[in-house]
């Protein structure tokens, strides 16, 4: 065999385009045998010898020989990748690149140098179904996990080519194959996506699914569709293609069965369900006004004793409250009923993953004004308190939003739940969760709002009483504007009603040292200024805040601000010049 591959490679290396079909096929039977036989040792053979630069000309569509060609450079770069995976299994990551690049130049480069990608990429427009598989093989091989060739694929053209490939050809199951798989790993790259909003992919796709019954291969469209759904081009179209209605019936058809496969499928069709109602444009036509039928068979999952469904209906309506007429539409059709059910089915070592989407969606639904009180009224502040033990980040984040949104310019619920100790406190001690950036910023935020929207001294006296004033004097230093005024306006409230409970709390937290440093600062927001201004006036009110004031040459920062180009912080610096004048 090594004398019949060696003679087979010089006679291939002297080779032109007018040799016999007869000779070539001879020498291209036996390199493919040997390939068969000794994968890696006869691919670096014929690497060495130099034949990969003629199998550049023996490239054509009229040729008899063009596929065994195509099929021996696929081999050739397959046993490339063979001999990466093999050889970085079970390894470190490090090692693992190490390997790749390992693989790269034992194989890929050598076809890539050897000019082979622009005439594969010619043969993808053959007629010839041999030649186009062994073609798709070559470059698939040749492009296995390299982005910069892929994207090199896509700029020169094979996405729309290969989209026509496969209407073509379906009924070909190599082919068809051969173009999922290229599919997947082109779909990977955002550049894929745009060319492929511009082809009838979504289409070929869904007609092709529809025609699956083997999970195997239902599982490859998938793994194309997954990746494309990302688009919110390609969202739409698929909707429009019908995937929806496909996806539905495989949640019927496998929502009660045990069998691995058919759970796997449901997972995989729920989830790719909800990534669809990502697309504002899609979500909207399955919505229908709150009368599609797609919209109603998702408020079915809800009640239904899968968790994978209930999870998939929660992000779906989650998704459908992202504008407010949706979110009141379902409010007032006894969507939060729904919920709060869910929830109650998931206080006791709950599934995790349907607790925070069940509180997404809430959050979500809170949004809109006229849903706030009618919410509060069905007990959804009391179903979510239910959650205050978890120590799940997820599911503290979306509680604390949720709670947030309920009581935005809601006075009664506001005071309710900031007097409640345990709230309060639970609040002050996720202050502190340094770990969970989220969750400690949304305790703040509601520390905060609980304040300024009660304006209740009873509320404020827990929060001192909790320990709560040093996170809203810290909130005050925060690198989000709008975080940093929410905890102004509050300490403000603070000092209007309770300055004497709060005053050593606010002096031991260094509030007058933080003022003077936002309001000195030149980058900090007109707004900023504003109330940090505002809240000076009220401290001066505390004798040693007051103190503190004095000591620290406020007149003369404030004094600046007098010119400020804003005219409501130049106003208020006048006034509050003013003040500290007749103070000092």
């Amino acid at each position: 065999m090594a004398d019949n591959l060696s003679d087979a490679l010089k006679k291939l290396k002297i080779t032109t385009t007018d040799s016999t079909a007869d000779s070539l096929e001879g020498c291209l039977d036996c390199l493919l045998q040997a390939l068969a036989q000794n994968n890696t040792e006869t691919s670096e053979k014929i690497q060495k010898s130099g034949v990969l630069q003629v199998f550049a000309s023996l490239l054509m569509p009229q040729s008899s020989c063009t596929a065994k060609v195509a099929n021996v450079i696929a081999e050739v770069a397959r046993n490339g990748e063979v001999f990466y995976k093999n050889f970085s299994a079970g390894t470190s990551s490090v090692f693992h690149l190490t390997c790749f690049a390992l693989f790269a130049e034992f194989m890929r480069n050598p076809c890539v140098d050897a000019g082979l990608i622009p005439p594969l990429v010619q043969l993808l427009n053959c007629k010839d179904q041999e030649v186009l598989l062994q073609t798709g093989r070559a470059l698939g091989n040749i492009c296995y996990d390299s982005h910069t060739l892929q994207s090199q694929l896509i700029n020169m053209g094979v996405i729309p080519t290969l989209v026509k490939l496969l209407g073509i050809h379906c009924q070909n199951a190599a082919l068809t194959e051969m173009c999922l798989v290229a599919f997947g790993n082109l779909a990977e790259l955002e550049s894929s996506k745009e060319q492929f909003a511009y082809t009838n992919i979504a289409e070929e796709l869904v007609k092709l699914f529809k025609k699956q019954i083997e999970h195997d291969k239902k599982e490859m469209i998938f793994e194309v569709l997954a990746p494309l759904a990302e688009n919110d081009v390609i969202k739409l179209q698929l909707v429009e293609a019908g995937l929806v209605e496909c996806l539905l019936e495989i949640v019927q058809k496998t929502v009660d069965s045990d069998k691995e496969d058919d759970v796997a499928e449901l997972k995989t069709a729920s989830d790719l369900m909800v990534l669809l109602l990502l697309g504002d444009e899609s979500m909207q036509k399955l919505f229908e006004g709150g009368k599609g039928s797609v919209f109603q068979r998702v408020l079915s999952w809800i009640p239904s004793n899968s968790h994978q469904l209930q999870l998939a209906g929660a992000l779906a309506i989650a998704n459908f409250a992202r504008n407010d007429g949706n979110c009141i539409h379902m409010v007032d059709n006894g969507i939060v009923q729904k919920l709060m059910d869910l929830l109650d089915r998931h206080v006791e070592d709950g599934n995790v993953t349907v607790q925070h989407a069940a509180l997404s969606a809430l959050r979500n639904l809170a949004i809109p004004v006229v849903n706030k009180a009618k919410m509060l009224s069905a007990g959804v502040a009391e179903a979510v308190l239910k959650f205050l033990r978890s120590e799940m980040p997820p599911v503290q984040f979306k509680l604390l939003g949720t709670l947030r949104m309920l009581i935005d310019a809601q006075a009664e619920a506001a005071e309710q739940l900031g007097k409640n100790v345990k709230l309060v406190e639970r609040l002050v001690e996720w202050c502190e969760a340094k770990d969970h950036a989220g969750v400690m910023g949304e305790s703040n935020r509601l520390l905060s709002a609980l304040i300024r929207h009660s304006k209740s001294k009873e509320v404020i006296r827990t929060i001192v009483q909790s320990g709560g004033i040093k996170h809203l004097v810290t909130m005050a230093t925060s690198e989000h504007v709008i975080m940093q005024n929410e905890a102004l306006v509050a300490l403000a409230l603070i000092a209007a009603l309770e300055l004497v409970t709060a005053e050593k709390d606010l002096e031991n937290a260094q509030l007058v040292q933080i003022l003077h440093r936002l309001l000195s600062d030149d980058r900090s927001a007109p707004e900023i200024k504003y109330n940090s201004m505002v809240l000076i006036c009220a401290l001066i009110g505390s004798e040693p805040l007051q103190k503190e004031v004095q000591s620290m040459a406020f007149l003369e920062v404030v004094s600046k601000l007098r010119s400020h180009e804003n005219k409501t912080v130049a106003q208020q610096a006048s006034l509050t010049e003013q003040r500290l004048a007749v103070e000092s």
